[in-house]
């Protein structure tokens, strides 16, 4: 029996398989493991669409938070249909089109939406061709696909996708194996396709949500109490109608205010005079910001179970011992956080840059009691995002307030003050590491414990943590965070024999939710920081040391990258190189980090001015989006390592500026040089939060370099006098 029989027979001609030639390229490993968008959604119509113009429609349920999925989703399907990439269309995350993906988060677009589209387009390729066999009793091995276009080898019949299914889709489910374009005939994956997006950008037309506009639109404010949990006393809403022209109507619902004026800046003034004459209660007090290790050090603890691994010595061993700490980040989205919402005709519809469109339309309907197939959201890329920042809680306030005026589109953008003041935070953590070296200067046991915040109060589909929820007549009570990501790269990827690793996760004075990387930013700084310190102490090169406790080729691939890449330089007095590595996630994207540093402790001076990383995200599906991903992270692990820290008083927040929350200006920011290690063999990897954490760490230890100074509290130009 023939291989085509043979498979024919089994079963297993599906339309996972591509007829290729006169014979079918059976995919390996024959039983895949199908990305579990893919599994949620498994019709082919769920992730594409034929249109009659020619074009091809793509869906994702991710959002472009600037990572470039939209492109990179776009690639992947032209290059599985062989179809003009021009000609594909790519939808993002909306409740009435797309599938529902969860969040755009951890780097996992390109591992399941960018994945889930690969294998739907080789599904439906297949399929057509199997309909082209049947509907013009042509061979399907006579048949091939060549530019959007079903074609016979001799070239005699031509067939567009949309004249083949006469305006029906595919509706087939997706099913292992499905057999993908081999990869040595690949023609856009791989490449540096341009977004088409940054034109918009670059010249500043119509893109963020916050360029919405709709006839007729009408503005927004939101009155916040002076501190946490303070709750309203009284206001005068007569004199704000008095004393304010364009006011159209003050919602108050509980502790929750809004108004809704003609114009944005009659909004602005309604908002700063009612925040100047209305009285709220004190208030909750906040910890002293000076103590803030010893604080959550002292509280309570959720309890989490420790990694272990084989037997730590004790006491009287000659433990290494080192503490680090990270204050609170802010996302500090360029853009303030922004919604645009109407109510009409019993319909809620919601324009949001929500990392979930999904969780938060459940979250909508919890908070306004209107079943979820009366609200429908509009996923729109915001101005900054890194994480979980204002956008849920931006939509909930306007949508409370277009429940309570109809009929017309309300647009509602925080102020910084409000923005910088209210949007949940990036945990502060402690990091405490302890090792103990043995003759050879090896790693043998390891002791790590970390304290942190939250890193998740998402709404997840619930209320509860949305700041409206919390402030109406019937409030709900926030509900406490769990780890959500705490311990995120806490254990080291290198080779240790004995290991403790133990999170202590409270909960801490502020609020607190996911930022970009969440806990490996810290952790890793941690690490590979006392990565340096523990090779100073064996007398060891920091590059081999940390190459002598790795056994994944991978990994030690990126080291040595950057090795060379640095091999050259020249370093000046009181300039120093620093390098750093991890593997995001410990499963993720491998990066290894340099940076040049310039440090003057006497003038308050550090200066990071250049920096390299070598990454491997495994399979690249576009070179320029892999490089600007790690370009962007290793600048903003700059800023929030050199600068960056929330800070407030006894009872308020008081950064609420770009003075008092500084981050790094253009004339600040270093030189980057990213190398991809491009692995078309393996499996595709986000690499969005990849750089952050070694690049923090690698500055750190090119400060030791420059000037002999420490520094293990952040932000290092504030610490840098005190190390």
């Amino acid at each position: 029996m023939n291989r085509r029989n043979f498979l024919k027979n089994t079963g297993c001609l599906a339309i996972g398989f591509t007829i290729s030639g006169s014979f079918i390229d059976v995919p390996a490993p024959m039983f895949q493991d199908l990305p579990q968008s893919l599994k949620r959604h498994p019709n082919i119509n769920a992730w594409l669409e034929v249109l009659a113009n020619g074009q091809i429609r793509i869906f994702t349920g991710k959002l472009e938070l600037g990572q470039g999925i939209g492109t990179a989703i776009a690639q992947v399907a032209a290059e599985e249909l062989d179809f003009p990439i021009k000609n594909v269309e790519v939808v993002l995350a909306d409740t009435a089109r797309t599938p529902d993906e969860g969040y755009t988060v951890g780097s996992g677009s390109i591992e399941q939406s960018a994945m889930a589209v690969r294998y739907a387009a080789a599904a439906a390729r297949q399929k057509l061709l199997v309909l082209a066999s049947q509907q013009f009793n042509i061979p399907v091995d006579q048949l091939t696909i060549t530019d959007g276009k079903i074609c016979t080898l001799s070239g005699d019949r031509v067939f567009t996708f949309h004249q083949l299914l006469n305006g029906k889709q595919l509706t087939d489910n997706v099913q292992a194996p499905v057999a993908l374009k081999p990869k040595d005939k690949y023609k856009l994956v791989g490449k540096a396709i341009p977004r088409n997006e940054l034109n918009h950008m670059v010249r500043g037309e119509a893109y963020y949500v916050q360029d919405l506009r709709f006839p007729g639109m009408v503005y927004a404010s939101i009155v916040r109490p002076p501190a946490y949990e303070a709750k309203l006393l009284k206001f005068d809403e007569k004199a704000l109608q008095k004393t304010n022209p364009g006011v159209l109507k003050t919602v108050v619902n509980g502790s929750f205010v809004g108004i809704i004026a003609k114009e944005e800046y009659q909004a602005i003034k309604a908002q700063r005079w009612l925040q100047q004459n209305s009285k709220w209660s004190a208030g909750a007090k906040l910890p002293a910001a000076r103590d803030l290790i010893t604080y959550l050090k002292s509280l309570p603890e959720q309890p989490d179970e420790p990694s272990i691994k084989g037997t730590l010595p004790g006491k009287d061993a000659a433990w290494i011992k080192a503490q680090y700490f990270k204050p609170y980040h802010m996302h500090a989205s360029i853009g303030p956080s922004c919604a645009v919402a109407i109510y009409d005709n019993g319909q809620l519809h919601v324009w949001s840059h929500s990392q979930g469109i999904y969780p938060l339309r459940n979250s909508l309907s919890k908070l306004l009691q209107l079943p979820t197939e009366k609200i429908h959201v509009t996923g729109v890329p915001g101005s900054g995002c890194y994480g979980h920042n204002g956008a849920d809680d931006v939509a909930a306030d306007v949508a409370l307030l277009a429940m309570a005026y109809p009929g017309k589109h309300i647009k509602l953008q925080w102020t910084r003050a409000d923005e910088h003041a209210w949007e949940p935070y990036g945990s502060a953590m402690i990091m405490e590491a302890a090792a103990v070296l043995d003759s050879a200067g090896n790693i043998t046991s390891w002791k790590y414990d970390l304290w942190s915040d939250t890193h998740s109060i998402r709404p997840g589909g619930e209320a509860n943590n949305l700041i409206a929820a919390q402030s109406i007549a019937t409030p709900l009570k926030a509900k406490p965070g769990h780890g959500g990501g705490a311990a995120r790269n806490s254990e080291p990827y290198y080779t240790i024999p004995n290991q403790l690793i133990t999170a202590h996760i409270v909960q801490g004075p502020l609020r607190a939710s996911a930022l970009r990387s969440l806990g490996a930013y810290a952790n890793i700084f941690a690490i590979e920081s006392f990565m340096d310190e523990l090779a100073e102490k064996a007398g060891k090169d920091p590059f081999a040391f940390r190459l002598a406790h790795l056994a994944d080729e991978r990994a030690k691939a990126v080291i040595r990258k950057v090795q060379e890449l640095t091999a050259n330089i020249s370093l000046p007095a009181n300039t120093g190189l620093g390098i750093a590595f991890s593997r995001y996630k410990n499963t993720a994207s491998y990066c290894a980090v340099a940076a040049k540093v310039f440090a003057e402790p006497a003038k308050g001076i550090i200066q990071v001015q250049k920096m390299w990383a070598a990454i491997d995200s495994g399979e690249v599906i576009n070179t320029d989006g892999v490089i600007n991903q790690t370009e962007g992270g290793l600048i903003q692990s700059a800023s929030w390592t050199l600068l960056e820290q929330v800070k407030y008083d006894a009872q308020h927040i008081t950064s609420r500026d770009w003075v008092s929350y500084p981050i790094m200006r253009f004339n600040e920011v270093p030189e980057v040089e990213v190398v991809v290690l491009d692995q078309p063999n393996e499996k595709a990897m986000g690499a969005g939060e990849a750089a952050q954490g070694p690049a923090s760490a690698a500055i750190a230890n090119a400060v030791y370099k420059a000037c002999g100074k420490r520094i293990r509290h952040l932000p290092m130009l504030e610490n840098l006098m005190k190390s």
